[in-house]
């Protein structure tokens, strides 16, 4: 089994077309060291993840400022709220010049945000000086979290 970058789920070689099933085995995804497996109480099964094993669907953003709250809906149709356990950090991976925002939902499993979900929530991003660098981020749940940082 494979999860392609885009959170199409795969079973030898052709895309799980059935929605409950994809979410069926998300619910048993586990993460470990750096691999990833299926686990039910009779069977371990490793699985291909490509780079996250969800991804970030849509964004519904209400509030504005520090009562901002931003509520993700993953490709398996599970919501999560940007908080303090649901963490959104933003790295720029070697080789690349392209941000690489994700989202913590559980034990160690991240979310990739779609293109247009990193654009809708710089769009309502916040920057702030700090000495010689500006700082883009957004509000959720009480929390800043950082989009960048870009040279004043």
């Amino acid at each position: 089994m494979r999860i392609a970058r885009d959170g199409t789920w795969f079973h030898e070689g052709r895309p799980i077309r059935r929605q409950a099933l994809v979410k069926l085995f998300s619910s048993v995804l586990k993460k470990e060291d750096d691999r990833h497996f299926l686990v039910t109480p009779v069977e371990k099964v490793g699985i291909q993840v490509e780079d996250c094993p969800f991804v970030v669907r849509t964004a519904d953003i209400t509030g504005s400022g520090p009562e901002q709250v931003v509520s993700l809906t993953l490709n398996t149709d599970e919501q999560i709220i940007i908080d303090e356990q649901h963490c959104l950090t933003v790295e720029n991976r070697t080789g690349s010049e392209q941000p690489h925002p994700v989202v913590h939902v559980r034990s160690g499993l991240y979310a990739l945000l779609s293109r247009s979900v990193f654009y809708q929530l710089v769009e309502v991003a916040e920057s702030r000086q700090d000495q010689q660098q500006i700082e883009l981020g957004i509000w959720s749940a009480g929390q800043f979290f950082e989009l960048g940082k870009f040279e004043s």
